[in-house]
């Protein structure tokens, strides 16, 4: 293209002699103070465009009147706003992929989306993503801003990737326009004030006609982003009538919490104006706070404003952090992802772009006025210790939990100010980062969600616990149901709720760890044996600790024992009772002087303490104002005189798919026909679920493989779960499924395991593996949202009929379904069982496969 052909007219021809006219690429914005201003230079722009037969482009998204009155030959694309700045950015994007190269665009005023974003850093986001791709494809494109609405941030970010800014006045009946930035231009009289007389320009030259001219003209100074202001007018209504007090509250519920669902509804209930006003004063950047905030937030407000008074005097103070869901964008757009991220969210990138997205993710800079928000917080704790939480938009709601699919990071704090702040920033990276992990992936695409808005909001909170020597961590946390769906003994209450409880913090309780048990709590009689003990109390007890170490900044395990002896400030008694045996057998050995042996049953505590009866009346109420089950996370810490208070840290619906009707169980049961019989140990409610193949892995077989050999034994898990996911497959495996710990069961991640129908864990004492009843761990809740069965057969139970032989004496098709798995075609058996039909029964606590 010539220097000649890449020149455009603005159609005033005194414009294009001023600027040496327009070039094609040109992305030219203009500051007025109406709209009707800016459709007095937009005429002329579009009549030349349509005497030079241009394709004419005009994005409509504003709510004020149209630009043109003359639509003849242009293109009009209605796009809403309201939808979230993702889909209007990808809808304009792909817009402007459809018309390629040289079209010439007119966009509504951009100061309209204020009216939907509320946000000034969005709108500089928006013309950051889109400027560079018009100029790319050598279009021309008019925008504008109304001035002085617009922050001094968000102009000279608009400044600085526009090729042409320019201010127009309207004074006196006169169009005055003055270039601001002309790109790769300049005359001695280029960035003078002009006046507009019919199609010509005239400059102003003389300085007291400069003067004379702008000396009326407000100058923007620092302008409050319409966020802030939005907030600074719902305070004033607090001395306001209810009625508008109530307005400024529904407002500041869209912008905080989201649109309307079940979540807003009991969020409007429950929240006042002032509650949303606090939540706010303590937000860093825009835009939502996320589900995993808004369910803390909720749960605390509905036990706050009980009736009775009931947990007022119990629940621990928090005084919590928020990341808008906004600087989750800005952190993509200003590092000069978008494009990437875009191409990640279609179908076919989806998995493609996945990881590349996340590298880069994990090694961004975050904008400088982010950074000092962060340093302010940061100096607020100090070297308390903290944790960065995930928080995404569609986390912790009715339908999708997104248990454990994001990170949470704990940072320690110690360290000089640097150290610190950088420790952060690496936090919060991670946490964006993995929204594109593999399970997260798998995931959205498995519920449908893959292309919906996925914002990353954070939750920064103080973390519960105290100093004890070195070490920083709570007396207990865990994880509560305020219906308890794992019920092995037909006495249970099943909506009395459950815990699974640990001594210290509560990521053993969410997760499965080596050689750990937490303790399983049916809330309607707490002092009940667990089912997984089976008499041998010892075996199945906590062992290890989770920690903060201040002397090694980091999370770290610790034997249960050694975190007794650093004097916890509390009755030990509640948590532990001496391991008499043990100690015992160490007098005889003379090793009187190691640590003193415990078992961590927490008899006293429930049996003695008012924990248990607290927490089943707080999931009952939380329950009853959801009309919801839930599933909450909390920490305790108690007094040496037995007072405690408890934590409450997250909140969200139980993803519970009921319990079913009743099914005819089999009236004679073949032991030697029978694939297994058990009483109790399974999840899932009544079925009858017929089976087509059974996926077996050998205990024997599997525990003489190495290390990397038994991750690749779960990779092949992985790939068996795709090729059969129309199949109605049944997964058996020795220990337990979706360990960190090979040695202990198959280290899959839920994604390898999700299409399975059912899910059997199995007992071999010989070989040291042993099933581990997970309810409350995130692994539960992805089974219980994907409504997969589970068993759970103990070999040293009465009762119990397993035959492993039934599936093993089958073909096995492994090798057939997944090419190249003829390695490990021993250890895995994939067996086709027409026939096999999978029965249970909660009344009777019977679940038979035959």
């Amino acid at each position: 293209m010539t220097a000649i052909n890449a020149r455009v007219s603005t159609g005033i021809k005194g414009l294009d002699t001023a600027i040496d006219m327009l070039r094609l690429g040109d992305n030219v914005v203009w500051q007025v103070d109406t709209v009707e201003d800016y459709r007095h230079i937009v005429a002329p722009y579009v009549a030349q465009a349509q005497k030079d037969q241009r394709n004419i482009v005009y994005i409509r998204f504003g709510k004020h009147e149209m630009l043109t009155d003359d639509t003849d030959g242009i293109k009009l694309y209605h796009i809403k706003a309201d939808e979230g700045f993702e889909s209007f950015v990808i809808k304009i994007s792909s817009i402007i992929a459809k018309e390629g190269k040289m079209a010439f665009y007119v966009f509504d005023c951009l100061t309209d989306l204020l009216d939907n974003w509320y946000s000034d850093m969005m709108i500089g986001n928006f013309f950051f993503i889109t400027c560079p791709v018009l100029y790319k494809l050598d279009t021309i494109a008019y925008f504008a801003l109304i001035r002085n609405l617009h922050t001094n941030d968000t102009i000279a970010r608009i400044r600085e990737t526009t090729q042409v800014l320019m201010d127009l006045y309207s004074v006196n009946k006169n169009y005055y326009i003055h270039p601001l930035k002309v790109w790769q231009r300049y005359s001695p009289t280029m960035f003078l004030p002009h006046r507009l007389a019919d199609d010509q320009m005239i400059s102003i030259t003389s300085s007291a006609d400069t003067a004379a001219l702008f000396s009326g003209l407000n100058l923007n100074k620092d302008q409050r982003d319409y966020w802030d202001q939005t907030f600074d007018k719902a305070r004033e209504a607090l001395a306001l009538p209810k009625e508008e007090q109530e307005l400024a509250k529904n407002l500041l519920l869209q912008l905080l919490i989201g649109k309307e669902s079940r979540i807003l509804g009991l969020c409007r209930q429950y929240f006042g104006l002032a509650d949303l006003l606090q939540i706010e004063s303590r937000q860093i950047g825009t835009g939502y706070i996320g589900g995993k905030t808004v369910g803390m937030l909720l749960a605390r407000k509905i036990l706050e404003k009980d009736k009775n008074q009931r947990f007022s005097d119990i629940l621990e103070p928090h005084d919590s952090y928020y990341l808008g869901s906004d600087v989750f964008y800005t952190y993509i757009v200003q590092n000069g992802w978008w494009a990437l991220r875009t191409k990640q969210k279609t179908a076919k990138g989806y998995q493609r772009y996945a990881q590349e997205l996340r590298s880069k993710m994990l090694r961004g800079r975050f904008p400088e006025k982010i950074r000092e928000y962060f340093w302010q917080m940061l100096e607020y704790f100090g070297q308390s210790p903290i944790i960065v939480r995930s928080s995404s938009l569609l986390e912790d709601n009715f339908g999708n939990a997104f248990a454990g699919k994001y990170e949470s990071v704990f940072c320690v704090n110690q360290g000089t100010p640097e150290e610190r702040y950088d420790a952060f920033e690496k936090a919060v990276r991670f946490i964006y980062a993995s929204t594109m992990s593999e399970d997260a992936l798998a995931y959205r695409l498995q519920r449908g969600l893959f292309d919906q808005d996925e914002q990353m909001a954070l939750l920064v909170q103080r973390v519960s616990g105290d100093y004890y020597g070195e070490y920083f961590f709570p007396h207990i946390a865990g994880v509560g149901n305020s219906s308890n769906l794992y019920v092995w003994d037909k006495t249970i209450d099943m909506d009395a709720g459950m815990l699974r409880l640990v001594f210290g913090l509560g990521t053993r309780a969410v997760n499965r760890v080596t050689g750990d048990y937490p303790r399983i709590v049916c809330l309607d009689k707490p002092t009940r044996p667990p089912l997984m003990v089976f008499g041998d109390e010892r075996r199945f007890s906590q062992r290890r600790a989770d920690v903060l170490s201040l002397s090694d900044n980091t999370l770290k395990e610790i034997d249960v024992e050694q975190a007794l002896e650093l004097g916890i400030k509390a009755d030990e008694a509640l948590f532990a009772q001496p391991d008499e045996e043990v100690r015992r057998r160490r007098r005889e050995l003379g090793m009187e002087t190691q640590t003193q042996a415990y078992i961590f049953s927490f008899k006293k505590l429930l049996a003695e303490s008012l924990f248990p009866e607290v927490m089943r009346k707080m999931l009952a109420l939380l329950s009853k104002t959801y009309e919801y089950p839930v599933d909450i996370e909390f920490t305790a810490n108690f007094s040496q005189n037995g007072d405690f208070r408890v934590n409450l840290l997250q909140c969200r619906p139980l993803q519970t798919r009921g319990l079913w009707k009743a099914v005819e169980m089999p009236k004679a049961i073949n032991p030697k026909q029978c694939l297994f019989q058990s009483k109790g140990g399974f999840m899932g409610g009544n079925v009858r679920l017929p089976i087509d193949h059974v996926v077996y892995v050998d205990a024997a077989e599997y525990l003489r493989l190495s290390e990397s050999d038994k991750y690749s034994v779960a990779r092949l898990i992985g790939r068996i779960n795709t090729a059969l996911k129309e199949s109605s497959m049944m997964l058996m495996g020795p220990g337990r499924w979706g360990t960190t710990t090979p040695s202990l069961g198959v280290p899959v991640i839920f994604s390898e395991i999700s299409n399975a129908a059912a899910l059997c864990e199995f007992s071999c004492q010989a070989e040291g593996f042993m099933p581990e009843l997970s309810y409350g761990s995130h692994l539960f809740q992805d089974m219980v949202e994907t409504g997969i069965f589970y068993a759970a057969l103990f070999d040293c139970s009465e009762g119990t009929v397993f035959n492993p032989d039934l599936i093993r004496e089958r073909a096995n098709t492994v090798e057939k379904i997944v090419a190249g798995s003829e390695k490990y075609g021993h250890v895995v058996h994939v067996a086709a069982t027409p026939g096999l039909v999978l029965y249970s029964d909660i009344l009777s606590q019977m679940v038979i496969c035959q």
